[in-house]
C-alpha cells in the first residue's frame, strides 16, 4: 500500500502525479482522468487555448479563457480530485497566466523551465499550492531564498532527471555526452536540502521524483530513496484519455529507441523528441521560416529561430506533422491503454 500524497491543503489518494505536457497533450481530459483515479492531474499551461477560434489573432486572451474552461471541464470529470497547472517560467505573460489559474481555483501551480523565483509572490494570500521543478539542490536553494522573502516555502518539490520528456533542466552537452547526474543522484541531494528546510522551519515538504518513471520497479526504487511520490508523463500519452490526436499517440507506439533524440530546442534548452519529417527538414534546410509569431517568449527572434516551436507543437498534437516531445522510454510503449490501467501497472496492482 502507498501513502496518500499531500500537496498544500489537498491530498491525493495515490502518490502518482501526471506531468504537464504541452502544447495540448495534457488538458482537461487527461488531467481529469488521472485525478478521478486518485492521482494528481496537471493541465499544461502552454497555449491551452490553441483550439480557440481567436487564438491566432489574440493568443493571450484565448489562453486565459482556456485556463478557466479546461479547469472547469477537469472538475466535471473529477469533482473531488487534485488538479492544477504547469507553467514554463520562460513564457511571456507568465504572471498573467499564473494569476488566472489561481483566480480560477487551481489546487496547485508547478513551474520549471527556468527558476520560478517570482511564483511565491504571485500566489501570496491564495490557497493554491506552489511547486518548483528542479534538477539540483543548488537551483532549489536559489528559489527558496527568494520565496522566503515573502515568507513562503514550497508546498512540494518536483525533481526531474535527465530521462524526462520535452525540455530538460540539464546542459545540452551534458545530456549528449551522458555526463549529467542521474535522477537518483538529483533526488538524493534535493532530499538532503529539503530535510534541512523541514527541520529549520518545522514543516513537511513532499519531494516528487520524475523523468523516466515507467514501471512499478521505478516507483518502488524512487520512493525507497525517500520520494513521497512520482511524476509520470510519457506513459500517460499512450492512453485513451490523453488529449493529443491519435497520430501523436501512435508516434510513441511506433517509435524505436533509435528514433528518440536529444535536440537543441528553439527555446535554447536541451529537449527530447521523436525524429520525424519536421526535424529532418530542419536538419536538411537549416531553418523553417516562421509564418506567424504567437509571441510566446521574449527572447525568441522570429527572423532567426530555426522554426516556431509553438506551431510545431500545435501541429503535432493536432494530428499534423510537427514536433513530438517524449521521454526516454517512449519506445517501450506498444499499445494504447486507459489511465486506470497505467496507474494500476505503476502501483503493481
Amino acid at each position: 500500500m502507498y501513502s496518500p500524497l499531500s500537496i498544500g491543503s489537498c491530498t491525493a489518494r495515490l502518490p502518482i502525479v501526471q506531468g504537464g505536457m504541452g502544447v495540448g497533450v495534457s488538458l482537461s481530459g487527461l488531467a481529469g482522468a488521472v485525478a478521478a483515479c486518485g492521482g494528481v492531474g496537471t493541465i499544461s499551461g502552454i497555449h491551452p487555448g490553441y483550439r480557440d477560434p481567436d487564438f491566432a489573432a489574440d493568443p493571450v486572451r484565448a489562453n486565459l479563457r482556456a485556463i478557466g474552461s479546461e479547469l472547469a471541464k477537469a472538475r466535471q470529470i473529477a469533482p473531488d480530485g487534485v488538479i492544477g497547472f504547469n507553467f514554463m517560467t520562460v513564457m511571456n505573460h507568465y504572471d498573467d497566466y499564473v494569476r488566472e489559474a489561481i483566480a480560477q481555483g487551481a489546487d496547485f501551480i508547478v513551474s520549471g523551465a527556468g527558476l520560478p523565483t517570482g511564483l511565491a509572490k504571485l500566489a501570496a494570500g491564495s490557497r493554491t499550492a506552489i511547486l518548483p521543478i528542479v534538477s539540483s539542490a543548488r537551483a532549489l536553494r536559489l528559489i527558496v531564498k527568494r520565496w522566503l522573502q515573502v515568507d513562503r516555502l514550497p508546498d512540494a518539490v518536483v525533481v526531474e532527471g535527465p530521462l524526462a520528456g520535452g525540455h530538460l533542466g540539464f546542459a545540452y552537452d551534458d545530456v549528449i555526452n551522458g555526463t549529467e547526474k542521474p535522477l537518483e543522484a538529483c533526488l538524493t541531494e534535493v532530499l538532503d536540502y529539503v530535510r534541512e528546510l523541514e527541520n529549520t522551519h518545522g514543516v513537511q515538504i513532499p519531494v516528487i521524483a520524475g523523468g523516466g518513471v515507467r514501471t512499478h520497479a521505478d516507483v518502488t526504487r524512487l520512493m525507497g530513496l525517500g520520494a513521497s511520490g512520482v511524476q509520470v508523463g510519457t506513459r500517460f500519452v499512450t492512453t485513451v484519455e490523453c488529449d493529443a490526436a491519435d497520430s501523436f499517440k501512435n508516434a510513441y507506439v511506433a517509435a524505436k529507441k533509435e528514433d528518440i533524440h536529444i535536440i537543441k530546442s528553439p527555446v535554447g534548452l536541451a529537449a527530447r523528441a521523436i525524429d520525424g519529417p519536421l526535424l529532418e527538414r530542419v536538419a536538411r534546410e537549416g531553418r523553417i521560416p516562421v509564418a506567424h509569431c504567437y509571441g510566446c517568449m521574449g527572447h525568441c527572434k522570429p527572423s532567426e529561430t530555426k522554426y516556431c516551436i509553438s506551431q510545431a507543437l500545435i501541429d503535432s498534437v493536432s494530428g499534423r506533422e510537427g514536433l513530438v516531445f517524449c521521454g526516454a522510454g517512449a519506445s517501450d510503449a506498444h499499445e494504447i491503454q486507459t489511465v486506470r490501467e497505467v496507474i494500476n501497472d505503476l502501483l503493481g496492482q
